[in-house]
């Protein structure tokens, strides 16, 4: 589906983003409340972004976890100021890389 590839690379577009500051490391997060801001918002455009595919899309995708992908956006849109830091750097460090290596995978479905 036509709108299903929009969203992944929309997913796509915001992993990028992510990363350009991520690779400035754990100091360069904690110490700047820009680079918070920039990751917050990415992650909460990824849930969006996965949010808005088909649910046919993300049937044939059981292994990767749609439900937390898109919890984690709402929880960063809806209680800002309860926003856990470190949550973000984990989701950052630890589970970006692999969405990026599935939604490259999805992409490559997409253009077939």
């Amino acid at each position: 589906m036509k709108k299903d590839k929009e969203r992944i690379e929309d997913i796509l577009e915001a992993i990028d983003r992510i990363e350009r500051y991520f690779l400035k490391g754990r100091e360069a997060f904690d110490a700047d409340e820009l680079i918070q801001i920039w990751m917050t918002h990415h992650i909460q455009t990824i849930g969006e972004a996965a949010s808005r595919l088909s649910r046919e899309l993300r049937d044939h995708h059981p292994d990767i976890p749609w439900s937390a992908i898109i919890g984690m956006r709402n929880i960063l849109v809806h209680d800002y100021f309860g926003v856990d830091l470190e949550e973000v750097w984990s989701t950052v460090e630890k589970d970006i890389p692999q969405l990026k290596n599935e939604m490259t995978i999805i992409l490559e479905e997409q253009a077939d």
